[in-house]
């Protein structure tokens, strides 16, 4: 019977696979720790090695393992509201905070004060001037403002601010604790999220990912340990990829993965099929393991339509999605437009 193979996630990147005197052995040097996230045998996802039941015998050294760190970010509570055009509700404790992006704010109760910040609103009032100068800079970068308005609970009890989608789609809330601490996503996907999480940016280091890959040469990276909440646009489809697993999908109706997960750009077949297939040139391939979460309506596609659309609606025409609309200037000609 051959032995369990188990993948290490370390810097973003994919190792393995290994077998548990591997794993054993990069703990003894110092090359992993019990909160490495590793994929294998009766892990449907990543997890920190110290929760896995068949590695966790590992760390027990003669010295008890260490606690688990404290949580950073604020501990907030939420419910999400409708089904095609959401909100987020949250609800904060006395002295708890959320930040959000300038505009999604939809309303808050008495008891809620709202301030801005410059830089990301994960310095929680720490850090030097120029740590927070960076973390300005690096939303900058990502095409958003210098600041982030945080809504902190200023009031005796519990008090509530929500939060409203931009467009029609699904609010998914992200519990960075549970996903390794890390999640990349489409730039303009964050909604708001608990005081403490980290909105950054992810380089991509391929330079064709970056140049074809439909969301730029960055995308957005979230950290921490707290709750946050991503956009997307039409229904939401959450696959699991197994060490190795391919998926191709297109560049537009990719949300969010983890870092383990290989991101790279694939030309559409051949010339023909690249020009008059309808696809676009590229798509995107993403490799196991990791979890990818992907999105039926991306709004630069629901976008396009419209823009299409919009000369047919100045004139008024009634005979739209009939054949005389799919000819077009023959449908012109039969009806005098």
């Amino acid at each position: 019977m051959s032995s369990p193979v188990w993948y290490l996630a370390i810097n973003g990147k994919s190792y393995g696979p290994y077998t548990a005197d591997d794993v054993a052995a990069r703990l003894r040097d110092g090359r992993i720790n019990p909160d490495t996230q590793v994929y294998g045998p009766d892990t449907p996802t990543w997890a920190p090695l110290k929760q896995v039941a068949a590695l966790a015998p590992l760390l027990n050294t003669g010295q008890p393992p260490p606690p688990p760190p404290r949580g950073k970010a604020d501990e907030i509570d939420f419910e999400i509201h409708g089904t095609e055009m959401q909100f987020v509700e949250v609800e904060l404790d006395p002295g708890e905070s959320a930040v959000a992006e300038a505009g999604a704010m939809m309303y808050m109760e008495s008891g809620i004060e709202m301030t801005t910040l410059f830089g990301d609103g994960s310095q929680s009032g720490g850090g030097g001037f120029m740590d927070k100068l960076f973390a300005a800079g690096r939303r900058v970068i990502t095409g958003e403002s210098l600041f982030i308005t945080v809504f902190t609970n200023k009031g005796a009890g519990k008090q509530h601010v929500a939060f409203a989608a931009p467009y029609s789609g699904k609010i998914l809330p992200m519990h960075l604790g549970e996903l390794g601490g890390h999640l990349i996503c489409q730039k303009d996907s964050f909604l708001a999220a608990a005081k403490g999480v980290s909105i950054g940016i992810a380089f991509q280091k391929k330079f064709g990912v970056g140049l074809f890959g439909g969301e730029g040469f960055i995308m957005q990276k979230l950290e921490g340990d707290g709750l946050c909440f991503v956009h997307a646009g039409g229904n939401i489809h959450i696959r699991d990829l197994k060490p190795g697993e391919t998926l191709r999908v297109d560049t537009g109706c990719l949300v969010a993965l983890q870092p383990s997960v290989e991101y790279d750009i694939q030309l559409v077949g051949g010339i023909k099929t690249a020009l008059f297939g309808g696809e676009g040139l590229f798509f995107a391939t993403l490799r196991g393991p990791g979890r990818v979460w992907l999105q039926s309506l991306p709004f630069s596609r629901l976008a396009d339509r419209m823009a299409k659309a919009m000369p047919r609606l100045g004139h008024g025409r009634k005979e739209e999605g009939s054949i005389l609309d799919v000819v077009g200037g023959l449908g012109k000609l039969v009806d005098g437009g």
